[in-house]
């Protein structure tokens, strides 16, 4: 039995993956929210060519196509999600729109397409999560109406990136840099932490992208059933919160990688100044 996708089509009009929590705050579904989201999650681009090891959508994954980390995304025709975030967006309930694109057949020029509908008809800020091609496609995004182009790197070394995400990072982590130049302020990447790499590791990748002025969306590693990871545990608390106290000052431009001490074990031990307690 062939799995849904997120870019099939409802009779003969487009559809869009909705996260479950944005749908409810659309009145497309009957959800409990506590935390109502005031950011929007929109996904396209269909089963993924990539084969990501933590991801839901990877091609090798058994996890559900309308799923993507622990959340679902039900398919809503487009036209009717345009119509309730332009509602939403008047009455001040979402603020900003975020479009998750997977790498499945045609995912590129449906993810343009979509930018531009949501230029046109909501007044919303737009922000892409996708790994482009190559740094035209990053300007083609932006000049259809995206705000900002969010790099899905997730993978702090170039080791790490080829055994999660199967594939090469130095053409990646090419387009993104001279994006990073073409566009300042405009681009980020997204970092997980817990995928094998050791702190130190993750606080030298954090140092690297705020030298190169993107903006960093961290994230603990969390497993989903029907991925190659789904039995790897999630990081250490402890970790994780040492890594975003670490972001905070690079990002900030508090304190420097290089001033940071690691045990033998690559395990951050203190900010410089700033010891940490056991």
């Amino acid at each position: 039995m062939a799995r849904p996708s997120t870019t099939a089509r409802c009779g003969e009009a487009e559809v869009v993956g909705v996260s479950i929590g944005t749908a409810g705050v659309l009145g497309l579904a009957q959800v409990r929210l506590d935390a109502p989201p005031t950011t929007a999650y929109l996904m396209v681009g269909g089963r993924c060519a990539m084969a990501c090891a933590f991801c839901a959508q990877a091609r090798d994954s058994r996890a559900s196509a309308l799923q993507l980390s622990r959340v679902s995304w039900p398919l809503f025709p487009q036209a009717e999600v345009l119509r309730r975030l332009r509602q939403a967006a008047a009455e001040g309930t979402l603020r900003r729109v975020c479009i998750q694109v997977t790498a499945g057949r045609g995912y590129y020029p449906r993810a343009l397409a979509l930018v531009r509908a949501l230029h046109e008809a909501v007044p919303l800020p737009v922000d892409v999560a996708i790994i482009p091609r190559d740094v035209g496609q990053v300007r083609e995004l932006l000049e259809a109406g995206a705000d900002h182009i969010g790099f899905g790197l997730d993978a702090a070394t170039p080791d790490l990136f080829r055994r999660v995400k199967g594939r090469a990072w130095e053409p990646v982590a090419e387009v993104l840099e001279e994006a990073a130049r073409a566009f300042p302020g405009r681009i980020a990447a997204h970092l997980i932490v817990g995928l094998g790499e050791t702190e130190r590791e993750m606080v030298l990748a954090l140092q690297w992208l705020a030298d190169l002025g993107v903006t960093v969306g961290l994230f603990a590693f969390t497993p989903v059933p029907g991925t190659a990871l789904e039995h790897r545990p999630p990081p250490v608390l402890s970790t994780y919160r040492r890594m975003q106290v670490a972001h905070h000052l690079i990002a900030r431009g508090l304190a420097r990688a290089e001033e940071f001490a690691f045990d033998g074990e690559g395990r951050l031990t203190s900010f410089g100044d700033l010891d940490l307690p056991g």
